[in-house]
Order: structure tokens, then sequence, then C-alpha cells
């Protein structure tokens, strides 16, 4: 069953029983914003489907379709009475990945040059910091596989090659931290007064590296890795040793209240040179929390494109805005659409569009949101030449010709669906249109690309 079946549901239910959908979010599952999390892309578990359905056969509507009753005595009927048992070490709950299906995210990223320019934006923005000891600070609010971080630290290295750095970057994919942690050794070689630092916090909690929850406190992991010796490869050995660490602490789950990942136990990595520790000691976190105070936040599709204004602008950007010190600069990065790949998206699913917020919607509902904390900070949109920047999917010049290639037609599918945030269950109904979609956009524009839009919040200096 997929979102908008199980919302024709819910409609049906609550317009024969006179329930708004708030209150049957409330009773069924004590979530009152149930349906419009549904409406905006939102995911639930099996157990909250179940309840929802449990709920409906419990109390029947007067006059419902007997379709959704005999579902819903079906599916309850099948319910253990006993409570549900935690998740087992072999339930896929327990072994969820990140809610992008891993293999369309890395053909994205190794076919695409979208990381490339992602980093060469953020990059930009270095000129316009000013550093402050002891270190330049930096937040990378979602690290996916570390392509635009380990960019950015060469970009760093380049216009800062004396000064300390302090990294932190958010991630609750396991597999994205081991794809980072890969590509760290030369970086600690190259500058070695660094000191990295990965979490899986939420963005309210991570540019603090403090637990707001006094129970998730309580189970936070706090780790160090004091690298030892001065070569790269001693250092990706060390690394590497913290396989089993990563693979028992770093877990995460599904909140059956929004359907999003959520970690089962908060994690702080802190990983610097042993050599280099005196140096460091006033950089290095300790728990307890720490000050905030970014010199350059990146903020690199941190969220879904159907989320709500209000998700993003409270959830997501007004806390990392917060984040920022005197003369710190936020620069956020999302998709923005009018490209050949939604030409792909819109031939297949005529009308659909995913990008349903821009950058000025957004600056403006974040403004709101931090009402008077957000007097002395500069909203930036500026204009499309300077926000909108291009990326393309790379192919060989043979490639686009009267025959292209299966293997071009399904990377340039990968990419636009991905970029489009399509789930799964919509691409079961496509059948094989989507072949000849693809194949007609391609030959038209002799390629394929797509546009990134970007807007900066800059705190003023004291």
């Amino acid at each position: 069953m997929n979102a908008q079946q199980l919302l024709a549901e819910i409609s049906d239910y609550c317009r024969q029983s006179g329930l708004a959908d708030s209150t049957f979010g409330r009773r069924a599952v004590n979530d009152g914003k149930l349906a419009a999390r549904l409406r905006n892309g939102g995911r639930i578990t099996t157990d909250t489907l179940d309840r929802i359905h449990g709920f409906m056969a419990a109390h029947p509507a007067q006059g419902a379709r007997p379709a959704i009753i005999e579902r819903a005595r079906d599916i309850r009927s099948s319910l253990p009475a006993a409570p549900a048992m935690p998740p087992q070490p072999g339930d896929p709950q327990r072994n969820f990945r990140f809610f992008d299906n891993r293999q369309k995210y890395l053909l994205f990223v190794n076919t695409c040059s979208e990381k490339w320019e992602v980093a060469h934006r953020v990059s930009e923005e270095l000129a316009h910091i000013h550093p402050r000891p002891p270190a330049v600070r930096v937040f990378d609010a979602g690290v996916g596989d570390g392509s635009v971080l380990v960019r950015v630290m060469r970009a760093m290295h380049d216009r800062f090659p004396t000064m300390p750095f302090y990294l932190v970057g958010k991630e609750i994919s396991l597999e994205d931290v081991r794809l980072t942690m890969q590509k760290m050794s030369d970086r600690f070689f190259e500058h070695p007064s660094t000191v990295l630092v990965l979490t899986n916090l939420a963005y309210a909690d991570a540019p603090w590296l403090q637990v707001k929850s006094l129970n998730a406190a309580s189970s936070l992991v706090w780790h160090e890795l004091p690298l030892i010796g001065n070569s790269a490869h001693r250092f990706e050995q060390q690394i590497i040793d913290l396989e089993p660490f990563l693979a028992q602490n770093w877990k995460a789950g599904v909140s059956a209240r929004t359907g999003n990942p959520v970690y089962e136990r908060p994690v702080v990595l802190v990983i610097y040179r042993e050599d280099h520790r005196f140096l460091l000691d006033p950089i290095i976190p300790k728990p307890g929390g720490t000050f905030a105070n970014y010199d350059l936040v990146i903020a690199s599709q941190p969220y879904r494109a159907r989320a709500s204004l209000e998700f993003k602008a409270s959830r997501v950007i007004a806390p990392l805005a917060r984040a920022l010190g005197p003369g710190g600069r936020l620069i956020a990065i999302h998709s923005h659409g009018n490209d050949p790949g939604m030409e792909i998206i819109q031939r297949v699913w005529p009308g659909d569009h995913p990008f349903i917020h821009d950058r000025h919607q957004l600056l403006k509902a974040v403004k709101h949101e931090l009402g008077a904390a957000g007097r002395d900070l500069n909203f930036n949109a500026y204009a499309d030449n300077r926000s909108l920047f291009k990326y393309v999917m790379h192919t060989l010049p043979s490639e686009i010709s009267e025959s292209i290639g299966t293997s071009t037609l399904f990377a340039a599918w990968n990419a636009a669906i991905y970029v489009a945030q399509v789930e799964d269950d919509r691409l079961a109904e496509v059948g094989d249109r989507y072949i000849d979609a693809t194949r007609a956009v391609l030959r038209e524009r002799g390629g394929l690309w797509f546009y990134d839009e970007s807007y900066v919040i800059s705190r003023r200096r004291a």
C-alpha cells in the first residue's frame, strides 16, 4: 500500500465517521499531523499501518465501505495479542538504511557532477568568512558520502594552510559514515591540525554536540580516536579499525510517529592526530556540550523537496542559522528543477512538481521562525545568475547518438528520479514508458543536466 492509497482510506473513514483527519491521527496513533505528513511525503512503519487499520476495525464508521472494514479486520486479526517485541538483530527495521534507495544514490553520485559543483559553490564562501582563534569552524549538515566535505577541506587548506580546523559533520547513515571515513586519511596528513567530529544527532542538537533530551543524553556514546603516526597509510588503518565500533553504535531505526530515520543511540566520534593534541587541546570538544559559533555551515540537500515549508524552516534551517558565529555564513543548496531532468519526470508523470518551495519562500519562513533571534542575520537570496548553478550527467560524446545504450538510459533515468525524489512504489506503475521518455529528452537536449539553487544566511560581524 502506498501513501496515496492509505490517505484515500483515511479520508473515506473520516468522512463517514465525521472525524477531522487530525482527530483521527490522534486517536489512532497519537499523531494529529499523521495525514499532513503523509501528504508531504512522510513515511510510516508497518507497525503504524497496523495500528491505523486496527483502529478502523475496532471503531467502524457508520456506513463505511466494506473493503475498508474487511481490510482492517484482516490486519487486526493477524496482530499478536502480546505487546510488540523490540526489533531483533535480523529485523529489517533495525538494519534500516537511509530513506533513499542505496543503489540509486551511489549511481547518481558516480555518474553526475553535482558533488563537484556543490563543493565549488561552497568553497566560494571561504573568501567571505572571517575566522577567529582558535580555529576555522565548519559544520556540514549532511555529510553523505563525504565527497563535498573532503573537497571543501582541500579548498580550506589552500586558503588557510596554517590555521587549525574544527569540522563537525552530521550523518545518520552508517554506510555514508564509512564512505566519509575512507576519504579522510589524506586530509589528516596534509592538514595535521584538524579535529574532525562525526555525529548522528538531530539538527537542533548536532552543532552543539549536546542532546537536550535527558533520556537520550544518558545513552550518549562519546568516542575519541587520537591517530598515531605521521602517514596517511597508518591513519587509514586506524580508521578502518573503527568498523566494529561503528557497526555496534551507528544504528538507525524508523520513527513510528513520523516515519523518518532516527538514531538508536546518539553518537559523537572525535578524530584528531595524537602528535598535535597539545596544539588542538582548546579545539577538541568535551562531553557536556560545546559552543557552536561556526564560520561556515554547509546545508546541501538537507531536507526532502516535498516536505512542508514549516518543517524545512523550523526543523532544519533555523537551528543551523542559530549556530553561526559572528561573520559566519550558512550556505544552503537544494534542487531547482526547470531542467531536462524534470522534462523526463513530467513526460512520465505529467503535472508532477516535486520542488514546491523556492529559496525566497524558504528565507521568508526562516526569518519568521527566528523572529527576534534573526535581527543580526542577513538573508541573501541573490539573483538567479548567482544563486543557480548547473551540473551534468557524465557521458562520452559518442553515447548520445541515434542508438543510445541501455546503460546510459538507465543512468539518466536513475539521475532524474533520484533528483525528483520519486518513491519506489511509484516506479512500479511506470512499466517501460520511462525508456522512451528518457531517450527522447537525451536526443533533444544532447545530454542531461540539472539545476540547483543556493541561498546564504550570514551573521553580522561583532
